[in-house]
């Protein structure tokens, strides 16, 4: 049996069941001396690091480009 042949039935397995299986894992790991790193818990972004990383990916590859309008070109200003 291959690893995909496991990772298979054990995405066939109810959530509860696929639980013991990892806490099993985690058994025999801790008892081999094997350490577990878990995955670190997703933090929040706030407000103002979200608008930065959009405004980022809206205007990434345009920081060569030539500006091609004026101050004439504005109908409002304030």
């Amino acid at each position: 049996m291959g690893y995909m042949d496991l990772i298979a039935i054990l995405q066939s397995l109810p959530q509860d069941r696929q639980a013991e299986v990892f806490d099993f894992v985690e058994f025999i790991a801790a008892k081999s001396g094997v350490a577990i790193e878990k995955p670190l818990a997703p933090q929040a972004w706030t407000d103002a690091e979200f608008s930065e990383l959009a405004m980022r990916q809206a205007l990434r590859g345009m920081e060569n480009e030539a500006v091609s309008y004026t101050r004439a070109d504005l109908k409002a200003s304030w």
